[in-house]
This record gives C-alpha cells, structure tokens and sequence, in this order.
C-alpha cells in the first residue's frame, strides 16, 4: 500500500469537439472564473490546466484582468501549465507541427511564470515513435500517457525509447486521465473511495517503490469540487496520506533515470488498455488533405524562401500561418471527429494558414523575381539538392513550332505544349452609340484581365481592335482611343475586336539548383530538340518512359512494369464497402455488400509526351445510397458513379502518378484504393514524423475496441517480399492496411459516416463521445485523392524511396518575371545544399538572422551543410532553437554534422548577404 497519494484536481479541456470552439470557451471561462476564485480564497487549493496553453490564451482573451492572477499561481506552484501550446494528435500533422507547438508552449509559459516540466499527453489517440526525442530535446524529463500503451507494461512507470535510442521515463495512467474522477462526489463516501483507490493503484508499483502514487482527479470540461482540501484532510486511510497536488508537484518527486524500468520501443499504438479510436484518420479526408497542403506551403515553401532570401518583413504573416496549423492540430479538430460546426472552424484556419503560405510566397517571390525578364519566371527548388524536375508555365508563344525554355546559361529544356490560349477573346457587332459603353471596360490599361499592347480604328471596315497581352504599354491612354473614334465618326456599327497574344501551357524539364533559384523563358526550337533525352511515349493504353511502363487493363487497373523485369498487375482496384461505424471506428454492417467491378471501362489519352503523359482512365460503378443501421444491411438502391482516374507519367520519373476524383453521392460508405504487392509482405514501412515505422499485420487488442490493423502514414508506406515491393507516395495523412496476408496494400479514399459517436458499435465496447449527426462527415460531393506508386527491388533505401516522396510532394514553384524584356536572365542561386546518405530535410527557417536547419536521418552519417555564399560560423542547435556546440567551417565553406540513426538535428548557420 501506497504511503502517500498525490491527487492532482485538472479538467481536460477538448477546446472544440461536440460543440464549436466559442460554445466550449463560454463553458471554460466559466469554469476557471470558479476555480481562480477558489484559488485566491483558500491557498491549498491546487490546479492542472491540462498541459495545454490554449486554455489559458482562451481565457485570457475574455479575462485579461486575471493575467497577475495567473501568474502569481503559476509561480507560486499552484497552477500548472503548459508544456504544449495544445494538445494535438500527433499522427495528423507534420513533425515540425509538433515542434512548433511544443516551442510555442514552452515560450508562452514562460512569460506567464514557467511550464510544467512534463510531456503531459493525457488522450491523444496513440503516440509517434520520436516523441522521447522530442520532449528530451525540449529538455522535459518525463512523459505521461494514457492510450497506447502494450499489454506488457504492468507498471505505472516505464522507459519509452525513441528510433534514435533516446530514452525518457514515462508514466502510465491506469484508468486514464480521470482515474480518480469520481472520488469526492459524495462526501459521506470519500474515505471509502480513498481506500479503494489506494488499493488500485497499488498493484501498478514498482517492486520495493515507496515514492507517493499519482490519482487524476478531473474530468471533461469539469472543475473539482469546492471544497476538495477539506475533504481529503478529513479522509482516513490507515497508513495512507492523501494530498492535493500539481502534476508538476507529483513529478518533482519522481526520479528521472530508466534504470530497471521495462522498455518500450516507438510508437504507442497498442489497443490492449484503452481503444486509440483508429477511425480518426481517415474520417473527413478533406481535412487531412488541407493538413497536408497548408504545412508543405508554410514548412517548405514560405519559410525557406523567406529565409534563404533575407525578407523578414514577413515573418509575422508566418507566426500567424504556425499559430492556425498549430490549433487545427489539435486531437479533436483535424482528427474530424467533432460537429459538423468544428469541422468547418478548422477548414476555414487550414485555409487561412494555406493562403498565408500562399502570400509570403507571392510577396518574396515578386521580389526575387523583379530582376527576371517579365516574358520569363523564375523557378524555386524547394528540395535540398539540385534537381531536374518538370514545371508547367504559361507562357507567350514564341512561334507556332515546338516550344521550350532556356536559361541564363544557354541551356534548352525542350518543352511539350500541353494547351494553348484563346487569342480571340471578343469580335461583337455594337452600334456607333454604344461605343462610348465599351471604352469603359478599360481600365487604366487593363481589358479582360489582360494588359492592352496596341489597338487600332480602321474606319474604312469600322473596326476597333485592342490587342491585349500580359504585360502591356504603360503609355496607353484610353482618351486616344476616343479622339481616334471621334475623327472616324460616320459609321452607324462597329465591329470590336479583342485579341490577345497567343499563349500556350509548356512543360519541359528544368534544372535548379538546390533550395535554389534558376530563370527561364520560352524560346522556339527545332523539331531536333523538342523532346527530351528518355521521352514519354503513349501507345493505344499504355505509358512508358523507360523507367516506368504502366498498362490499362480492360477492368480498368493498371500494370506496372520495370526495366529490370518486375511486373505489378492490378493495381488501382476501388472497393466500396459499406460503414455504419462513427468518426472514431469504422464498422462495415452485419451484411455487408463489396462492389469492387465496375458496369464500364474507357481510357481517355490526354497529353502523349514527350515530358509528359496522361491518361484518364474512367470507371463506371453503381454503389448503394447508404446503409440501414438497424438492419445491418446496405441499401438496395443504387447510384451511379463514376470514378476517373489520371495516371501521370513524367519524364525522368520512375513512379506512377495518379488522381482519383468522383462525386460522391452515398452515405455510409468506405471506398478503399487496393494495390497488389509484387510479392507477399509480413510488415510495413511507414514515414511518419521524424521516423519510418514497421508496422506487422494485427494490431494488439484488449482495450475494447476490435484492433484492426489500420494505421496512418504521411511521406510514404511501403511493402513487398524477396521478389519486390511497392511504395504509395503520399501528399497527406492517410490510412492504409495490409490485406489478403500481406499480399496487397489498401489505402483508405472515403469514410462516409453519419455519426460522431454510436452507443451501439460493433467495434467498439462503449461510445467514444455523444450520439450527434454529423451529416457533413458523409463527405458527399466531388472528392480528389493524389498519390503515386513506385515498384521497386530491394530495400527501400537503394530504391531512393524517400527522395521520391521528396520529390513527388514538392513541385517547383515558379514566379513570373516582373523585369524589361530586352534584359538577360539572372544567374542561378544556389539557396542551401544538404548531403549525405539516408538524410532528410524537415524545416528551413530565419532564427534571429541565423539559417536553422533541421534534418533526420535513417542511418549512422555525416550531413554535409553548404550554401551558395560564404559560412562565418555553424553550431549545433537543441530544438527549441538555443545555441550550442560549435561545428568547424571547412575550406569551401560547408558544415559537417555528424549524425547518429534517426537523430532530429537542428544546425544554425551565419551566413554572408
């Protein structure tokens, strides 16, 4: 038996979930308002404000008059706060998300009198393999967790290691984050409780341990009972103190090595103790997919560029993008498994981080590209390493012939046009009185969206002609044209003409140098170069690029073949299946229906190379309307629906990219992608945050959910045996299971549901949150999925895997050029250069005038560090971004960071301008 317990009086606070974010925050500053005023009267009163700094900004925003209240608590010890800026699911963001908010916490704590030294992870629904790493790189010496947890671990302590070795203890809470919730609901039963509390805890000590037990004395949204410190002194439990505490207090008396302790190692995602509700990942796909799109733009895009190029007048357009990814992190919001009403609140802030993205870009990149000749645009490299990649540019048509670009070198990329621009836009018959009308469409020099380049009278076939182009002449006066109209007065109709000068869509293959910059613009060629070296060729149904060779079959699937004599067949087979589950499980009903073949198949060739090919492959199904949950049965009735899928094959590429889009016009639905393996799988590998995970075909169960072995990924996963595998690239979180043995790969496209949470579910022994419609979680109308799939022999590693997702998810951004045509194009910039085996880049950003990198890798190696100017000086960097150990600067000015298998590393760098 324990001698002393620490009860620890918290509330967990879900900032949006049943109801929307304003709704829960009336309810939290009411709450608070009552727990401050207890906490000013009477000084034994303790507080744990869920580990999360949102609660406190929340409530502050309301009642800024408390802020000296807080944080005299704060520092007295009474309240405790933070570490975290929210609680977040962790599977559904990037690992930069995470760090950002961890740093964010830890700041903000600060300023209100210091954070809780705990990676408190009270309900997210499992754990990342590299969470260890990160709360020790953030200098916390403890975790604590709730869900995930092995059946194995049978203490409340145990040693959770990170990929990299990276130990931390942590503590497990048996019976959740409430495990003493109920304990001073009745004063009459408080000693009794007290007892039986004392003796649930006692079994999850560690042998000869006589340290004091920890009891989670809160709830959802709940505050503790008024008078709690008169009720635990007046508790009598032979031999047991009982007292009120912080989590902070708790953990101060806890030691901090991992000796003798069990270990645990990676991810948390065991359903043995507590359902981890697997369903969130693939529920509302929408805003995975938004996720996904806004950290790309924000991590990859905005941050390096404003970085790299010396503009910091945008970082606060950058503090407020990090600040909407961070709260649209949190474990009920881009989880999807709120109302309706949270959903479309966390959709609107992944819009706006998007489009701040959006705007840093357009801001640094017009000034970057100020200096390009405004026929021409200049190209960013979002990767670190020079790379030849396919852009897509509009662009004034040099000639009628073949198209391509060239750059500041003299070097041609020989182009494909994919499109060409209308170049009449307008030929109307008006009356002599209506002339006047028309001139008021101009503007300045703008007409249709366009710049006007010249225009004409012709009075003798009374035509008035403007031709229009993108940039135009800053001369033009409107007031000309009117005095030249005026002198040819005569004619009773005019014709007017619009004509814009003619403009294709070209695609060729560009060099840029790494994180780097290269100009370009269009140039007519000889039919001798218009394609390039390894061209695409289309054939009837069939796509090859001498890397990849992708054949339609008549059910509409695809064979993929490598040079080397692996061959896929039938991958890209859909299957809809019913699901009467909720936002957290799927459930299929008791009689379920599978369509997975479609009524007709037709290929549609689109773009037949020699850059770039692609086929529209368009099935036909007719899936039923919904599901009848109390009869266990899919509906009879059916819809049709057709599902189009582009395969894309590029030049230089060796996967496959494809784009499924469809209207979705059932409910209660699950269409899953299914890809055959080239040979059976018994694991998985799945690039996650910071890590790849190998994953096996079960998941443990016990915790009162069925464990279906579904799990997330966000770069890539891949699978495969002896006689090959495959890789699906990702572009967002996305759910995906082994099937048939480990001989395919299914990747979940649509959950559509119609309930947050069932009393009654097949899956899962008790509701995971209240029964409320959530008719928008069906996710009808048009829906788009983007992935791509690479086969491949041998490990994942020679097969370049990671370096294609890199590459796959971030296109090259291109900016038009804003400068005097008659001027040459720039040279190339090279922005920063990462090399070395098995390394990867997550972030690039402005540090207080210091270039931060932050890298991982899979593999004992060097990173080697350089950029396109001089290095004065290099440290090591901890994660939150503080100075520490210096890095030597060699001749040609790069860094080596040595770097232990799946280190997170951040280096700092001061570069000449």
């Amino acid at each position: 038996m324990p001698t002393e317990i620490i009860v620890v009086p918290h509330t967990h606070w879900d900032r949006e979930w049943y109801e929307p974010f304003q709704r829960f925050r009336l309810r939290l500053v009411a709450l608070l308002d009552e727990v401050f005023d207890r906490m000013a009267a009477d000084e034994r009163q303790r507080f744990t404000l869920d580990g999360q700094l949102a609660a406190v900004d929340d409530y502050l925003e309301v009642r800024p008059e408390r802020r000296e209240q807080v944080e005299a608590l704060v520092r007295a010890g009474r309240l405790a706060i933070g570490p975290w800026q929210i609680l977040l699911d962790e599977f559904l963001c990037s690992g930069e998300n995470i760090v950002r908010n961890l740093e964010r916490g830890l700041a903000r704590s600060t300023q209100l009198g210091g954070a809780m030294p705990v990676g408190y992870l009270p309900d997210m629904f499992g754990h990342i393999a590299q969470m260890p790493q990160l709360l020790a790189g953030a200098g916390l010496a403890h975790a604590c967790v709730f869900r995930g947890v092995p059946q194995r671990v049978r203490s409340h302590s145990f040693a959770w290691r990170a990929p990299d070795g990276t130990t931390i203890r942590t503590e497990y809470l048996p019976g959740g984050y409430g495990n003493a919730a109920g304990l001073m609901d009745d004063p009459r039963l408080v000693t009794r409780r007290a007892a039986d509390l004392a003796e649930r805890l006692t079994g999850w000590r560690l042998d000869g341990e006589d340290s004091p037990v920890l009891a989670m004395y809160g709830a959802d949204h709940a505050a503790p009972a008024p008078d709690s410190p008169d009720l635990l002194a007046a508790a009598g439990v032979d031999g047991v103190r009982l007292r009120l505490g912080t989590l902070a207090e708790y953990f101060a008396t806890q030691p901090t090595d991992v000796a003798g302790l069990p270990v645990v190692d990676g991810e948390l995602r065991s359903h043995a103790r507590a359902n981890i509700l697997p369903g969130v990942i693939s529920v509302r796909a929408h805003l995975k997919q938004a996720m996904g799109r806004a950290e790309r733009r924000v991590e990859r895009y905005a941050e390096p560029l404003a970085a790299l190029f010396h503009d910091r007048s945008v970082q606060r357009f950058l503090d407020m993008a990090w600040t909407r990814l961070i709260d649209a992190s949190c474990h009920d919001s881009v989880t999807g498994c709120g109302c309706d009403e949270t959903a479309e609140q966390v959709a609107a802030r992944l819009a706006e981080a998007d489009q701040l993205g959006r705007a840093v870009c357009d801001l640094v990149g017009a000034r970057l590209a100020a200096d390009v000749p405004r026929d021409g645009y200049l190209l960013f490299n979002p990767t670190p390493a020079t790379r030849t990649a396919v852009v897509r540019l509009d662009v004034e048509a040099p000639a009628d012939g073949p198209v391509g670009l060239v750059d500041a070198g003299g070097g041609i990329a020989g182009g494909q046009v994919l499109d060409r621009s209308r170049t009449l836009l307008a030929d109307d018959l008006v009356t002599a009185a209506e002339l006047p009308e028309i001139l008021t469409r101009v503007h300045g020099t703008e007409l249709y969206g366009q710049e006007i380049t010249a225009w004409s009278v012709s009075p003798a076939d009374a035509t008035l002609t403007f031709r229009v182009a993108r940039h135009g002449d800053p001369t033009f006066d409107v007031e000309d044209v009117r005095l030249a109209l005026a002198a040819a007065a005569g004619p009773d109709r005019w014709r007017v003409r619009i004509v814009a000068a003619p403009r294709v869509t070209v695609a060729a293959r560009v060099t840029v140098p790494a994180l780097g910059l290269t100009a370009v613009r269009p140039v007519a060629l000889p039919e001798a170069v218009a394609a390039p070296p390894t061209p695409v060729t289309v054939t009837d149904r069939c796509v090859d690029n001498g890397l990849l060779r992708v054949e339609v079959a008549e059910d509409g699937t695809l064979r993929l073949s490598t040079p080397d004599g692996l061959r896929v067949d039938g991958i890209g087979r859909l299957v809809d299946g019913g699901d009467v589950g909720d936002s957290y499980n799927y459930a299929p009903p008791a009689a379920d229906e599978l369509v997975d073949k479609p009524r007709a198949v037709r290929t549609v060739a689109v773009h037949d190379g020699p850059v770039v090919a692609v086929l529209d492959v368009v099935r036909e199904y007719r899936w039923p309307v919904g599901a009848d949950v109390d009869a266990g049965s899919r509906r009879v009735e059916r819809e049709t629906t057709v599902v189009t899928t582009r395969v894309e094959v590029r030049a230089g590429e060796p996967f496959a990219r494809l784009r499924l889009g469809f209207d979705n016009r059932c409910d209660d639905h699950r269409v899953r992608l299914h890809l055959p393996l080239p040979s059976p799988a018994r694991s998985s590998q799945a690039e996650g945050q910071f890590a790849v995970v190998e994953r096996g075909l079960t998941a443990e169960g016990g915790g009162g959910e069925l464990p279906l072995p579904t799990f997330p990924a966000n770069g890539f996963v891949a699978a495969g045996g002896a006689d090959g595998s495959l890789a699906v690239l990702l572009t967002q979180p996305t759910e995906y299971e082994l099937t048939d043995d480990g001989r395919e790969l299914a990747i979940t496209v649509l959950r559509s549901i119609g309930m947050l949470s069932r009393n009654r579910h097949a899956l899962r022994d008790e509701p995971a949150g209240p029964q409320l419609p959530t008719p928008q979680a069906q996710c009808r109308g048009e829906r788009t999925v983007d992935l791509a799939v690479l086969p491949f022999r041998g490990d994942r590693a020679s097969a370049g895997v990671a370096p294609a997702a890199e590459a796959y998810r971030h296109e090259l951004l291109a900016f038009p050029g804003g400068g005097d045509p008659s001027t040459g194009l720039p040279a190339p910039v090279t922005g920063l250069t990462i090399d070395g085996d098995g390394v990867t880049l997550t972030s690039v950003r402005d540090r207080d005038g210091r270039i931060e990198a932050r890298v991982v890798a899979d593999r004992d190696t060097e990173a080697v560090i350089g950029a396109g100017r001089a290095v004065r000086a290099a440290c090591r960097a901890d994660l939150l971004g503080r100075p520490g150990e210096a890095l030597p600067v060699d001749g040609d000015g790069s860094v080596r960071l040595p770097l232990r298998a799946w280190e997170i590393a951040t280096c700092q760098l001061d570069l000449t301008r």
